[in-house]
C-alpha cells in the first residue's frame, strides 16, 4: 500500500534533460563536400553535444566535423534535430584540428 505522504516518484520513460550550459562560441561545420565550410555559433554545449545556430540557407549533412577554434579540436557530430536556423548535434568523437579547415 502506497503512503500518500510519500508518493512514489514518477518513473517516466522520458530521460531528464541534461543541464546545458549556455555558451557563445564560433565554429565551422566541415562537410567534406568539396572542402566546404559553414560558419556557425554554438549556443549551448555539454559533454554529449551542442545546439548550433546556422545560416538559414546553409545545407548541413546529417554527419559532419564541427571545428571549434576556442577548444582547439574538431567534434564528430550527428544531427539529432533541426528547427529553422538551429540544429542539435550529438558528439560521437573528437579529432585534432582538421587539415581541411581554412582558418
Amino acid at each position: 500500500m502506497a503512503n500518500p505522504a510519500n508518493p512514489i516518484p514518477n518513473e517516466s520513460d522520458e530521460p531528464e534533460r541534461e543541464h546545458r550550459p549556455r555558451v557563445l562560441k564560433g565554429g565551422s561545420i566541415i562537410t567534406g563536400i568539396s572542402n566546404s565550410e559553414v560558419g556557425c555559433t554554438l549556443r549551448n554545449q555539454h559533454e554529449g553535444g551542442a545546439e548550433l545556430k546556422i545560416p538559414l540557407e546553409a545545407r548541413v549533412p546529417d554527419r559532419f566535423l564541427l571545428y571549434v577554434p576556442l577548444d582547439g579540436i574538431a567534434y564528430r557530430c550527428e544531427v539529432r534535430w533541426r528547427r529553422n536556423d538551429r540544429i542539435g548535434v550529438q558528439f560521437t568523437g573528437t579529432e585534432p584540428k582538421p587539415r581541411l579547415h581554412y582558418g
